[in-house]
């Protein structure tokens, strides 16, 4: 069964991912990306896939597959649209920007678990769209993430117009991080395997606002206190 989605070559990839790790099992992680930039989901055929190159049971596989948000159960649209709806991006409009993305997409009125897709899956121009709990950027808050690539400081309306260039066919360009390709690219990625690696990290990854604290630090001459070069330890209570 596995045979009809994972070709000779995916089956080379994921041994050259599993020899990476002392223990095959570790390997389970980017095998599941390395399904999604096959399947474009992790589905059951997936699942058999890892646990045969791994020697682990469905069921094992399927714990995994289904505790990460990072991996998608069922096909979604050639770009991933993830929008912050955490406690300072949601104040500052993430939640207005998931709301107009969402009816963008189809999907008027649907609570914030929703993931919609519109197009038909990984087709040129389909987007699906996810809330995300933190996208880790709170300065410079509300973000969005396309691929896992930041737009930073988001307005209802720039979003908006982000996903109608998406539709488009068109790749704005990220503010931070490297250009944009599609998700299963991407998802190819994070299994290590890389067209160009030098392309695919070619791009800004700071931005002002993160700066700041450093540059303010030096500009002012602020150090950090030294580390002393003993450090005691607690002595180790003895087994009774």
């Amino acid at each position: 069964m596995t045979q009809e989605v994972f070709d000779e070559l995916s089956r080379q990839r994921a041994k050259e991912v599993i020899n990476r790790y002392p223990q095959p099992r570790s390997a389970l992680l980017p095998l599941l990306h390395l399904v999604q930039s096959v399947q474009g989901y992790v589905g059951q055929q997936g699942i058999e896939f890892c646990a045969e190159q791994l020697d682990l049971s469905t069921a094992e596989v399927s714990a995994v597959a289904t505790f990460y948000t990072m991996y998608k159960r069922r096909p979604g649209g050639e770009h991933l649209v993830s929008v912050c709806t955490n406690t300072l991006c949601a104040a500052l409009g993430g939640d207005a920007i998931y709301k107009r993305v969402c009816e963008q997409l189809g999907a008027p009125g649907k609570p914030l678990s929703h993931e919609q897709t519109a197009g038909e899956p990984g087709s040129p121009g389909s987007v699906t769209v996810e809330h995300a709990e933190c996208l880790a950027a709170c300065d410079l808050a509300p973000v969005l993430q396309v691929n896992y690539e930041y737009y930073d400081n988001q307005t209802v309306e720039s979003a908006s117009e982000l996903v109608d260039a998406l539709r488009r066919g068109e790749k704005p360009p990220p503010t931070r991080g490297a250009p944009l390709t599609d998700w299963r690219t991407v998802e190819l990625e994070l299994a290590g395997f890389y067209e160009d690696l030098t392309a695919a990290t070619d791009g800004p990854s700071a931005a002002t606002e993160t700066l700041i604290g450093a540059q303010l630090a030096e500009a002012s001459g602020w150090t950090a206190p030294a580390m002393p070069e003993h450090v005691e330890l607690p002595p180790v209570p003895e087994k009774k």
